[in-house]
């Protein structure tokens, strides 16, 4: 093992230690694939957070394949339940298309600006130009975090001063990103989800200045979530699909939870992919989802 996959391997230790060692243990010493079996597998899904939805559709889909293959073995059962969970995660994604505008979303606390600056990182690092916009102008804290991971990052940042219209700050990071023929403007937005009218007008504002002054981007919204709050981010994530357009999930603090079956929670329950998962405190612990690389490394 090398590199992010190692990473990943220790980061989903916590959730292999719950979820995968009890299907491992269920899978050698079950009997036989029967009604007992499906139901303590259904059971071992749902607490770790993948959530009733997702668990039923994966039984399910474990019911047919053990029909049609006529399986005995509850370990074959298992690595048919290893493909299905790849495949339920697997939703394809649209090819990257510059120039890029990313939105970046979620509530205050779950590592919104944190992922700004390591997604900056991430493309930098590929070659693709970057500039940062604060438009989370609310929460004082918030220019001064951006401005350390923008600076860790080595991308410019666009800010006003504390309290200004976010979409005057996006306006201003949009004339600087044509002015320099940026591939990509990432931009922090406020979280204030306990206010959703205003949130709901802030994001709108937001979108009608990039399709008014940037029409030639493409435009991703990517919704950022604490692994750590689970079934509660499911919550979240469905009030911000109320809101606004919701692409992609940036899933962080994985290695911080036992419950890691909440991606297949989020595809079932929200049908939306996960583009990018956190593993880690270090700014290169945010990497690329790849649905079979994250089943292997938590069985």
């Amino acid at each position: 093992m090398s590199g992010f996959f190692s990473r990943l391997v220790r980061g989903l230790s916590k959730t292999r230690g719950q979820m995968s060692q009890q299907i491992e243990q269920l899978a050698s010493s079950a009997q036989a694939i029967d009604e007992d079996f499906y139901e303590e597998l259904t059971d071992i899904l749902v607490m770790s957070d993948a959530g009733v939805a997702a668990s039923e559709h994966i039984i399910g889909q474990l019911r047919e394949r053990v029909k049609e293959h006529r399986l005995k073995d509850a370990q074959e059962a298992k690595d048919h339940l290893k493909q299905i969970m790849v495949e339920e995660m697997n939703i394809p994604r649209p090819d990257l298309a510059w120039p890029m505008v990313m939105l970046v979303v979620g509530v205050n606390g779950v590592g919104k600006t944190t992922a700004v600056g390591k997604l900056a990182k991430r493309f930098r690092e590929v070659g693709r130009s970057v500039i940062l916009a604060a438009a989370d102008t609310f929460r004082a804290a918030a220019d001064d975090q951006l401005a350390i991971w923008a600076q860790r990052a080595d991308v410019p940042l666009v800010k006003q001063q504390h309290g200004a219209d976010p979409a005057a700050v996006v306006f201003d990071a949009i004339q600087s990103a044509k002015a320099k023929h940026t591939d990509l403007l990432i931009v922090d937005t406020a979280g204030r989800l306990q206010n959703k009218k205003n949130l709901m007008d802030e994001l709108g504002k937001i979108r009608r200045v990039i399709d008014r002054e940037y029409p030639e981007a493409t435009v991703r919204s990517m919704l950022v979530l604490d692994a750590t709050t689970g079934q509660n981010g499911l919550v979240q994530a469905r009030m911000f699909k109320e809101v606004a357009d919701i692409n992609g999930i940036v899933l962080t603090k994985l290695d911080g939870t036992a419950k890691g079956g909440i991606a297949l929670a989020i595809r079932r329950e929200l049908n939306v992919p996960v583009w990018y998962i956190g593993v880690g405190e270090g700014i290169d612990d945010l990497q690329a989802f790849n649905a079979k690389e994250f089943v292997d490394a938590l069985f």
